[in-house]
């Protein structure tokens, strides 16, 4: 077979420049196309076009140009092939018929019977088209002509979803737009209807006049599917999204809530991202009546209620950054009311970040709003300035690596107790191994404190006020830590069995005449198990001399995994102790504590995690987490029980029990169920100050779910227990709609 390849050139004056005649981006269809066969030189004043055909002939008294046999049409980025090329080079007109396709330099390709175009390869009109748009939707229509870059379609369907399925049949797609006239206008991105008809499953669902949406996935202005709700609280609900693309790198989105039994509330969130970073603001606002959470009268006047969520982080530098967030509300039930957040306490950051290779400072603050029934506000403290700074020192001393901390604090409380806190640190650390195998590590320790108090009497539990004015401390510490792993084959796979034994010595330190503000939930877990400072925070110090010791364990096999650790500590110095009863560290030998995982391939992942009594061996923690099955298909558990007998006036050690039960089930291709459910199982003989009597639900959820390549589907039922104000108990119906390239 010959192939014949034809360089024409033509004046350049006088084409126009656009996109593709239609827009249709199958990847699978680019790379079928065959290889170029030449490469066209051109001039400033003249552009190539170059066929490629089985066979090509030339009417020199015509000037017509006829290529037959997988022909190829090249110019400019444009690309033409059909069975037969017939090209009027006095008129400009190119026709093509039989396996036609136009492809566009962004990739975009349309199919049809016949097509008639005009020699730039941009401009004309084809019968019975089909075009892949470049994110995979598909545009049918029986006749289609473009003018300028601008495509016009005639009675024409449009849809994202695929019409085959996994074996190559036909299907029909999951959802599509019906239209008697479509227009794809390639420069503004958009496509537009005229008398469009949208249609889930073959079923009309809405007539939608002047429709229009973005060419592809990359998103621009328009109308977001609707969700549709129904809660006790604010009855029937109707959000209806409103997208605006203002600039390629900022949008705002604007989402009315249209309730029956409530006034509207409106919802906004604005986007940014630039060169060094990204921002976004977001908020609802409205205007109601809400009741206190202290009390159940009846409610109030209508006054403005609102929330506002703004969060951003901006790289200044190579080394400088900065980030912030703002959370605010304006009283503690408006999230919980409006399904919005079930957050009971609200953070606002700014935090300023210097990182090098060695060396790290952070300039930051914080504050909170509870949305606590029972809090004061007043109690809530406010962080400003903290200080932090960090630097490793590059060169070793005696071996060992140095690392500095120096770190400043303010809390202030509108209501509360006031404290200020500086400490400058320093540790070293030694790691080697013996020639038999052994890890040793030796470590160093060197702080001092300086602490301010006003206002101590004001905060309620004694243990956590110290004394008001000024009080210093020196704390030093010198720890040992020996591993010996061994290792063995068993069960047709490798086992590790690692001894640990740590060795730790700490002078007498000062701690309760200093403020405990950030070391108060101290409970003893595998995690700080072997710890140099098992309390959480900087303000509490376990002083004296203990030894620690414990074994990992762990087994692997092919697509099987098991890990284990227990440890205990023993107190060597006869000072008592400073950590709250039921902590498992009161008495000179500590509880036992532990943790196991295992893994089965990715079907099975389990982890649980204990406390014994070093006494009587009951349970003073049991958690369980555990995820079994697939993707598709799966079960979560999780289970936590803390029976500490604290003391039940430290509010940070509150003994409870609950149970958290989540799944999903597909029982077809595109179908599946899910729910999820949270019971709180805490009695009042293990926690006094609690709501619940054994069997408390909190909140259940279900829902069935249809999800395919282009739609998704689902019907969710809520219920919720608790009741806060005007956020009422009751049941939550939810309807969501997500489809590609229209949904959220």
């Amino acid at each position: 077979m010959h192939v014949w390849i034809l360089v024409i050139y033509i004046r350049r004056s006088g084409l126009a420049a656009a996109a593709t005649i239609l827009a249709m981006s199958s990847m699978q269809a680019l790379a079928q196309l065959p290889a170029e066969h030449t490469q066209s030189a051109q001039t400033a004043d003249d552009v190539a076009i170059d066929f490629a055909a089985n066979g090509i002939e030339y009417d020199n008294d015509a000037d017509v140009v006829t290529a037959k046999g997988d022909v190829e049409m090249t110019r400019e980025g444009n690309r033409l092939r059909a069975d037969q090329v017939s090209w009027d080079r006095k008129s400009g007109r190119v026709t093509a018929t039989g396996n036609v396709s136009v492809t566009n330099p962004g990739g975009d390709i349309a199919y049809g019977d016949s097509i008639e175009l005009t020699d730039t390869l941009k401009d004309g009109a084809v019968e019975n088209l089909l075009i892949v748009l470049t994110d995979g939707g598909r545009l049918a229509a029986a006749h289609g002509t473009r003018i300028n870059g601008t495509s016009a379609l005639d009675r024409a369907v449009y849809s994202p979803c695929a019409v085959e399925d996994a074996e190559g049949c036909p299907k029909n797609p999951s959802w599509k737009i019906t239209a008697t006239r479509v227009v794809h206008d390639p420069v503004k991105n958009r496509i537009r209807y005229k008398n469009a008809r949208l249609e889930i499953f073959g079923l009309p669902i809405a007539v939608l006049p002047g429709f229009s949406h973005p060419a592809d996935n990359r998103g621009g202005s328009g109308l977001l599917v609707p969700d549709i709700q129904y809660s006790r609280n604010n009855g029937f609900e109707i959000s209806a999204p409103v997208f605006f693309k203002i600039a390629a790198n900022r949008d705002l989105t604007l989402t009315p809530h249209i309730y029956t039994d409530v006034l509207p509330a409106l919802q906004a969130n604005y986007r940014v991202l630039t060169t060094k970073g990204a921002y976004q603001i977001g908020g609802y606002a409205t205007y109601g009546s809400r009741i206190p959470t202290s009390s159940s009268a009846l409610p109030q006047s209508r006054e403005f209620r609102g929330y506002l969520d703004a969060n951003g982080r901006f790289q200044l530098n190579r080394r400088w950054s900065i980030s912030g967030s703002l959370r605010l509300a304006t009283d503690r039930t408006f999230l919980r009311r409006y399904d919005i957040s079930r957050d009971d306490r609200l953070r606002s950051t700014i935090d300023l970040q210097r990182l090098t290779r060695t060396s790290f400072f952070s300039l930051s603050g914080w504050g909170l709003q509870t949305l606590r029934p029972g809090d004061s506000q007043g109690q809530i403290p406010i962080a400003v300035p903290l200080v932090d700074y960090r630097k490793r020192l590059d060169d070793p001393v005696m071996g060992g690596k140095i690392e500095l901390q120096l770190n400043s604090l303010a809390l202030g409380r509108t209501s509360g107790q006031d404290t200020q806190r500086s400490f400058a640190s320093a540790r070293w650390d030694l790691r080697r191994f013996t020639n038999l195998g052994q890890e040793i590590q030796l470590t160093g320790f060197a702080r001092g404190d300086v602490y301010h108090t006003d206002e101590a009497g004001r905060t309620l539990t004694a243990i956590y006020r110290g004394n008001n004015g000024w009080h210093s401390r020196f704390i030093g510490a010198v720890a040992a830590e020996i591993r010996w792993p061994f290792f063995g084959p068993a069960f047709g796979g490798t086992q590790r069995l690692t001894p640990r034994l740590q060795i730790v010595a700490s002078p007498s330190t000062p701690n309760l005449s200093l403020p405990n503000e950030d070391a108060r939930s101290v409970d003893l877990e595998d995690s700080n198990l072997f710890a140099l400072n098992r309390f959480p925070g900087h303000d509490r110090w376990e002083d004296g001399a203990r030894a620690t010791y414990g074994v990992d364990w762990a087994l692997d096999l092919a697509g099987f995994s098991l890990q284990a650790n227990i440890g205990q500590s023993y107190r060597l110095s006869s000072q008592p102790a400073i950590f709250p009863n039921g902590t498992g560290l009161t008495s000179r030998t500590s509880d036992i504590v532990g943790r196991t995982t295992l893994k089965f391939k990715r079907f099975v992942s389990i982890t649980h995690r204990y406390r014994l009594d070093k006494d009587s061996l009951a349970i003073r923690r049991n958690e369980i987490d555990a995820t079994i099955g697939s993707e598709k298909t799966y079960a979560v558990i999780g289970y936590l029980r803390l029976n500490r007998d604290v003391d039940p006036l430290i509010e940070d050690l509150r003994d409870r029990e609950e149970i958290r039960l989540g799944g999903r089930v597909q029982f077809a291709r595109y179908w599946s169920v899910f729910g999820s459910a949270i019971v709180d199982l805490t009695a009042k003989n293990e926690d006094p100050q609690s709501l619940s009597d054994g069997y408390e639900p909190i909140r259940h959820r279900l829902g069935l779910a249809y999800e395919d390549d282009c739609i998704k589907l689902g019907v969710t039922w809520r219920r919720d227990y608790d009741r806060t104000g005007d956020a009422r108990r009751g049941n939550t119906y939810q309807l969501t709609l997500s489809l590609r390239n229209l949904g959220r």
